[in-house]
């Protein structure tokens, strides 16, 4: 009998794949997504190989469409093979997905990387699910993928690419380390985040690969400006700025060379050894269930929920504090300040709670641990009557659910 590893030797040479880099392989079923085009709400037909994964979270929704095949006016050919699928997201906050079980695990702490075709197709009509009106679903969106236990559970954010919003096919690569074994995926379209409303929109997806497993010091060696593109604009930006930091980093005197001194106190100057903690209150010794932290150093622009570059230090306390305590799960609040309509307030103050939110969870903590709600108005905690009291009251804060 053929043993696993011969089997994978044949497939790679039949498919021009043969890499020396590549360890063992996770195969995909039905990764180019070959069926009869169909219109998802005429035919609520499973996909071969895939779990409609949408359905089973919006049961009032229909499935993922099959296309070519004129549905919506979409006009884009099959990228690989004969036919592809379309996922959207709706501006009722719902959203299309496909999960499967994989033929053997993603191994916890090895490295993989994968490919798919994504585009869009400029037009994608159907209904709003809010006005019952026509409407294009052309709003850029993301495509993620999600490690999980079981079918459409979603323990942890693999991958996500940037918006989509070309009609051409292109194809994206990326590279993974689970932080657990999984022996499920689910793969969604998603809204472009931060957003203070859901939309519609769509991806068009075709010619997802098998994993491929990969030497993780291959991974990090070879590292390219192509596969920076595939990340989400703030992973990126952070990627960079740490290539440019670790190429400009001071130099250390040299042998018999004095330390500089500070031309004020004619003293070398005192080394800051370690980065002083905005979120004291963060500590396992003091929290409790119900505990409320403020998330201070958290700065948006006016009237939005894009945070500023600053805020990702107080971000990422919170990401290392929540990956060293696995049985902590937390709620994300957002508030405004009095200022605006109650419909308005509940709406900035959700969203800004969310982009919270999705940061946390592309930085890969679990969804399951965490909850968002947008409180307006409702909690101040200071009179509106002066500045200082108004940015008291429009604060993201955090509370234990549990530890």
């Amino acid at each position: 009998m053929l043993n696993k590893q011969f089997l994978n030797i044949i497939f790679l040479l039949s498919t021009g794949l043969c890499n020396a880099q590549y360890i063992d392989t996770v195969y995909l079923n039905n990764g180019s997504f070959e069926e009869i085009p169909r219109n998802g709400g005429e035919f609520r037909i499973p996909i071969s190989g895939w779990y409609d994964c949408g359905a089973l979270r919006f049961p009032s929704e229909t499935p993922p469409d099959i296309h070519p095949g004129g549905f919506w006016e979409n006009g884009v050919s099959a990228n690989h093979g004969k036919t592809y699928i379309g996922m959207v997201v709706r501006d009722n906050d719902s959203y299309e997905g496909v999960g499967q079980r994989l033929t053997s695990v993603l191994e916890k702490g090895k490295c993989y990387e994968f490919s798919v075709s994504l585009a869009q197709s400029p037009k994608y009509w159907s209904q709003s699910k809010l006005t019952n009106d026509k409407a294009n679903y052309i709003r850029p969106s993301v495509l993620r993928v999600w490690g999980g236990n079981g079918f459409c559970t979603t323990k942890e954010l693999l991958a996500e690419s940037s918006a989509i919003n070309h009609e051409e096919w292109k194809t994206y690569n990326f590279t993974l380390k689970p932080k657990e074994e999984y022996r499920y995926i689910l793969v969604e379209a998603y809204y472009k985040t931060p957003v203070i409303l859901p939309y519609n929109g769509h991806i068009l997806l075709d010619n997802l690969s098998h994993f491929y497993q990969i030497d993780c010091n291959k991974e990090i060696a070879q590292t390219t400006d192509k596969k920076l593109q595939n990340l989400p604009p703030h992973k990126r930006a952070r990627v960079e700025d740490a290539v440019k930091k670790s190429t400009n980093v001071s130099q250390p005197n040299k042998p018999n060379e004095e330390p500089k001194k500070d031309l004020a106190t004619n003293e070398a100057p005192k080394q800051d050894t370690q980065k002083k903690k905005i979120l004291e209150e963060l500590d396992i010794q003091k929290i409790k269930a119900g505990s409320k932290i403020e998330i201070k150093n958290l700065f948006f622009k006016a009237d939005s929920s894009n945070f500023s570059s600053s805020s990702i230090d107080v971000l990422n306390e919170i990401v290392s504090f929540l990956n060293s305590h696995n049985n902590i799960k937390v709620e994300i609040g957002g508030h405004t300040n009095g200022l605006c309509e109650a419909k308005y307030c509940d709406i900035l103050s959700t969203a800004r709670a969310k982009s919270v939110y999705d940061y946390l969870i592309n930085q890969g903590i679990q969804a399951e641990r965490m909850a968002y709600i947008g409180h307006g108005k409702r909690k101040k905690i200071a009179p509106d009557t002066t500045p200082q009291g108004r940015t008291k009251n429009q604060r993201v804060e955090l509370r234990v659910i549990s530890v």
